[in-house]
């Protein structure tokens, strides 16, 4: 088993929904728990869709959910790329706790993931009695055996990248990126219309029971590859930049030559959204639809093809073309027919929400940092103010930003910018000269939060937290290759520690284990030197550990060898 040590992912608390708990109040029956369909795309920008004013292409399934539904006009993604919303909507808290902040890199980040826990949102939904599926895109992790099912998903089709060939299913290196569960399977299909046939093939199978389905479109990300290229079309095939490393064979930007057309971009929104309209006949089809929370949304802000107006600049920056996302809610007798709501929301408030909808009960000591949104949007609620917080720590840029109520304070360059998003979603009179009081008070609560996001402390248990395989170096007498294990077995931690030495390879079973905080201390037989023991004492931190061994004789402190050991992932 391969499994990062680190800060542990904790997914969200929420109240039950109002109408289950009322029911069991007044000894009645409670309604049939709703099913959830959760539908994301990938770079579309805030006004690509008729109900957020485009002209130049036709979303008619997603503009009727629009109609049926609630229509959010101040909604956000929790990160400026695609792995950091992600890692919030599957964790329910803000990304910077599990340690991924930007797009995870085949090339750079290939032994980097999600943490495993039981308390992630397809997890929660399980214990719930939620048949649970992800058809899409994952990109948490490249790794299939610590991909989607091991967090939760029963059921998973898709891809592990940040980007695919839309024809080949292939990643940018050109290695085959589809998967069933966790074996790779192949399919001619153009992937929109697979992920959207597999989807209503899922909610053909469980109508019986309820389930969660989420329905991650790699549309209308690049390369841009409409559906209608004739089998002879290069680009079909050809990786846009060749000369180029894997992820970033795939990319296409205004600079290309020759160069994607916002025609081209239309023809894989419009795909996707014939997509959605499949989804939504098939619970129609199957008498589901008005026992089913639709949500629609996108990872992040618009790419170079996007329409992202009335907001200024796109994808890969805290301005709000980079992070105000559309978001649709339909869940028929809970939310109202064709409201538009200016509720301030963020990615994991979806989280928060749909187990709130669901009834789902949470461990207790979790922190959730989203938000149940469902009571504003029906109108139990007024509309509440929340605080947001962004950041973006990369060598090309260096953004933080802030909402609070109106206001936004966003630092880029060292510069703090001040906008009333209510009078000014464009982004185009800065007022910080006039608001200084503002600009100090926000100052100071980006820093409690970073201060807080930041910290390395878990609420997951210690013993679920080590568990895993790392390997390393023994520094010191008997110096050799060094590797700890340590599995849970029947709740308790067993184990072993092997090491090869100039004498010879050893192995030892786990005898004793004590855990405080981020330190474990471990006993092991060792059968070197008859009725020795080994003794570690390491300190796991940011996904690494360090510690010292030492070898001593049974009943005794006085110690044969020692020295320090540093470990990584196996």
């Amino acid at each position: 088993m391969r499994l990062r040590i680190g800060v542990a992912v904790v997914a969200v608390g929420a109240c039950l929904a109002s109408s289950h708990t009322a029911a069991q109040r007044g000894g009645q029956a409670a309604p049939a728990k709703p099913n959830v369909v959760l539908v994301i795309m990938d770079d579309m920008g805030y006004g690509d869709l008729g109900s957020y004013g485009v002209t130049d292409a036709k979303t008619p399934n997603l503009d009727r959910l629009a109609r049926e539904g609630v229509r959010l006009t101040d909604a956000y993604a929790n990160g400026p790329v695609c792995s950091p919303t992600r890692a919030a909507l599957i964790s329910g808290r803000y990304q910077q706790r599990a340690g991924i902040e930007w797009a995870l890199s085949s090339t750079n980040d290939k032994d980097k993931s999600l943490p495993v826990t039981r308390t992630s949102l397809p997890a929660l939904l399980k214990t719930n009695g939620y048949a649970t599926a992800l058809v899409g895109k994952w990109h948490l992790g490249f790794n299939p055996q610590i991909g989607p099912n091991a967090h939760g998903f029963d059921e998973f089709f898709g891809f592990l990248n940040g980007a695919t060939n839309y024809y080949t299913h292939r990643a940018g290196d050109g290695t085959p990126d589809l998967y069933e569960n966790t074996t790779p399977v192949e399919t001619p299909a153009y992937l929109t219309d697979e992920i959207s046939r597999r989807a209503t093939l899922f909610i053909d199978r469980h109508v019986s029971t309820p389930f969660f389905l989420e329905v991650a479109y790699n549309a209308v990300h690049w390369p841009f590859q409409p559906p209608d290229l004739a089998p002879s079309d290069p680009r079909r095939t050809d990786a846009p930049r060749p000369h180029e490393i894997g992820d970033r064979r795939l990319v296409q930007m205004a600079d290309d030559a020759p160069a994607a057309t916002r025609a081209d971009y239309v023809k894989i929104l419009e795909n996707a959204d014939q997509g959605v309209g499949r989804i939504l006949a098939a619970l129609e089809r199957n008498g589901v639809a008005q026992n089913t929370l639709v949500i629609f949304t996108n990872d992040n802000g618009g790419e170079w093809l996007s329409r992202n107006a009335p907001l200024y600049h796109r994808k890969g920056t805290l301005w709000e073309g980079g992070i105000r996302v559309p978001l649709i809610l339909r869940w028929p007798g809970h939310l109202p027919a064709g409201k538009t709501s200016e509720q301030a929301a963020i990615t994991m408030d979806l989280t928060r929400s749909i187990l709130a909808a669901t009834g789902t009960e949470l461990p207790a000591g979790y922190r959730p940092d989203g938000v149940n949104i469902l009571p504003m949007l029906s109108g139990q609620s007024a509309i509440t103010d929340r605080v947001m917080f962004w950041r973006i720590v990369r060598p090309e840029r260096q953004q933080k930003a802030v909402r609070s109520g109106r206001w936004k304070m966003l630092v880029d360059g060292g510069q703090y910018l001040l906008f009333d998003l209510r009078d000014d979603p464009g982004e185009r009179h800065d007022l910080a000269a006039q608001h200084t009081d503002v600009i100090l008070k926000l100052k100071a609560q980006l820093a409690e939060w970073e201060k807080d996001v930041d910290q390395k402390t878990s609420t997951q248990s210690s013993a679920d937290q080590y568990a895993g395989t790392w390997s390393g170096t023994w520094d010191g007498a008997g110096s050799g290759d060094f590797e700890l294990t340590l599995d849970k077995k029947d709740g308790a931690l067993a184990g072993k520690v092997a090491v090869t030495t100039d004498a010879g390879p050893y192995t030892a079973e786990l005898k004793s284990v004590s855990i405080d905080g981020s330190k474990l201390s471990a006993k092991y037989d060792f059968p070197l030197d008859a009725g020795a023991e080994v003794i570690l004492a390491a300190t796991f931190e940011d996904r690494h550990a360090k510690g010292t061994w030492s070898l001593r004789p049974k009943g005794q402190e006085t110690e044969i060898a020692g020295g320090t050991w540093t470990v990584a992932k196996k």
